[in-house]
């Protein structure tokens, strides 16, 4: 199949560009890096002639209230009038577990905004939610940051490895139109507090961690499962420890 990766020179979408590849599928890294903006629609209609699935991985250059509203509303209009031009016969997007459950969060809504596109347009669509990478964690400690002090709320959180978020996503990619929603999680909870001590615990940092009930996520408040599929989802296989032992690795190599 001819798959073309909307955001596939990034972190998710290179990997699954790559993974496509091994498989024997056409899969083309789409970004304004190769010349296609979906903000634009610049290069929309050459990249996905012949597509058989489109995959959206993107994201906005600004997170801010305005701006990433109008950055998933326009990227996904011009994108879903592309792809039905082309008559591409599977829609996937990549979402947040918990997206439409943190309404205070800027960022969330304009998800929420890109879903109902995608399920509104008629297009044979799968919505694959996951939860916050490994890759990302520390920026969600870092942002309870309050001089000192790391203030953070004593919620659920299930983080999973970006190549677990990449397994599921070529699993979907390859399936056909589930018109619905996947959600995959890591494989082990945590409370985000407790996170958060042995993140810095484990880069040597000094500073403590308050547990606060009202602390924030990003600005936003969260109940104790925002962040935690509520219902039947499917999990990754690697643990918080592989992930620190293989970015070590890494590092080391």
């Amino acid at each position: 199949m001819k798959i073309v990766v909307i955001g596939g020179t990034g972190l998710i979408g290179s990997r699954l560009v790559a993974a496509l590849d091994r498989q024997g599928h056409e899969a083309v890294a789409a970004s304004p890096a190769t010349g296609v903006n979906t903000l634009t629609g610049e290069g929309l209609a050459g990249v996905l002639d012949g597509a058989d699935v489109v995959v959206d991985v993107s994201n906005s250059p600004s997170f801010e209230d305005a701006p990433v509203l109008e950055f998933f509303r326009t990227s996904t209009g011009n994108l879903l009038a592309a792809a039905a031009g082309a008559g591409v016969q599977h829609h996937v997007v990549l979402s947040i577990v918990g997206v439409d459950r943190i309404p205070d969060s800027g960022y969330m809504r304009a998800k929420v905004a890109q879903e109902e596109l995608i399920v509104a347009s008629g297009i044979p669509y799968s919505i694959l939610r996951a939860t916050q990478f490994f890759e990302f964690v520390r920026a969600i400690v870092d942002a309870g940051g309050d001089g000192d002090v790391v203030r953070l709320a004593p919620v659920f959180i299930q983080p999973l490895a970006a190549d677990d978020v990449v397994a599921t996503l070529l699993e979907v990619t390859l399936g056909a139109p589930v018109n619905g929603v996947v959600e995959v999680a890591g494989p082990e909870r945590f409370r985000l507090d407790e996170l958060g001590r042995s993140v810095l615990a484990a880069s040597g940092e000094e500073r403590e961690v308050v547990t606060d009930p009202g602390a924030t996520y990003f600005g936003a408040a969260l109940a104790e499962r925002s962040l935690v599929p509520l219902g039947d989802a499917r999990t990754g296989v690697v643990s918080l420890a592989d992930w620190r032992t293989s970015q070590a690795a890494r590092l080391a190599s």
